[in-house]
């Protein structure tokens, strides 16, 4: 890569938000780490509590009854459809088309999903699988980082 080229993926990375990037080719390795000042956290030790005497026992409180959890979904079934590459996520081709997908279209291996676009170039993405669209994971224009969920789909459906 010429240095101008590394440059512009710096700067790419740097406007995007992720934290940390690592590429590697046959012909080099390059890793990208984003450090960010965290706030200085200050402790201050609390005056010890002084007692005249010992509390008298009060009775214990009535137990309160905890709502009850809400049922989880059961996602074991659902697979994955995660980003080749970091980038950004479209879920159209330009901004007056239809979404490539959407929740409960059905999808088959090879049909593309969405398009990341990574240093000016628009890669479509395509399905692995066959399946229903369950769930879109990322919204629209935004960054995504390699191997992250972008939607999940149930292949029964």
């Amino acid at each position: 890569m010429k240095a101008k080229e590394i440059q512009e993926l710096i700067d790419f990375i740097s406007n995007s938000g992720l934290a940390e990037v690592k590429i590697e080719t046959e012909e080099f390795k390059l890793s990208i780490k984003k450090y960010s000042e965290a706030p200085a956290v200050k402790f201050e030790a609390a005056p010890a509590p002084t007692f005249a005497s010992a509390p008298a026992p009060q009775a214990a409180p009535a137990a309160v009854a905890a709502p009850p959890a809400p049922a989880k979904e059961d996602t074991s079934r659902l697979v994955e459809i995660k980003s080749p590459m970091i980038g950004t996520f479209y879920r159209t081709s330009n901004p007056d088309s239809d979404p490539f997908v959407s929740v409960g279209d059905s999808v088959s291996a090879g049909q593309t999903v969405c398009i990341i676009e990574a240093m000016k170039l628009f890669n479509e993405i395509e399905s692995e699988i066959s399946g229903k669209i369950v769930k879109v994971l990322v919204e629209n224009a935004t960054p995504v980082e390699y191997d992250q969920p972008l939607f999940l789909v149930d292949p029964a459906g």
